[in-house]
């Protein structure tokens, strides 16, 4: 675990979290920005930068769930993370189950934008489905922010 130490180090948003929650917290908080960076792209008619700079940002963010999961498990996950907080453990519970449940719907949702975005477009249905992964990106934002007060500043 040597490499990876400084993940859990005390963390730089004055908080109870350590440094890996506050990088990823940091980066879903500003994901709608980006992704709304992306929207005003193809708004401006630079499709193929569009395409270019929602992929980029998927994979980011793939990337950095994959950072994320790597540290929950390293530190014992959610009842770790839990201990100090004065949050009930089933409220943050529940309101951890929803934010995942938003996550991976707007993951696969995204994942289906991107990868059919083609047909998407002949089928007049690309912007509908932007829409709902816009919506879905903002509520794991939101939802990731709410459950990072839960269990570090409360």
């Amino acid at each position: 675990m040597s490499s990876l130490e400084y993940m859990f180090h005390t963390g730089f948003l004055g908080t109870r979290a350590p440094f890996f929650m506050d990088v990823v917290t940091l980066i879903v908080a500003f994901l709608p920005l980006l992704v709304a960076s992306a929207i005003f792209l193809a708004r401006a008619k630079k499709y193929k930068l569009h395409s270019y700079v929602q992929i980029f940002i998927f994979a980011f963010s793939v990337i950095v769930l994959g950072y994320f999961e790597t540290g929950v498990r390293m530190a014992g996950g959610f009842n770790a993370f839990m201990q100090e907080s004065s949050v009930s453990h089933n409220y943050a519970f529940v309101v951890l189950v929803f934010h995942i449940a938003v996550s991976i719907i707007t993951l696969i949702v995204w994942g289906m934008a991107i990868t059919m975005s083609k047909k998407l477009l002949k089928q007049n249905k690309h912007k509908k489905v932007g829409i709902i992964t816009f919506s879905g990106v903002v509520l794991t934002s939101l939802t990731g922010i709410w459950v990072y007060f839960l269990m570090f500043v409360y």
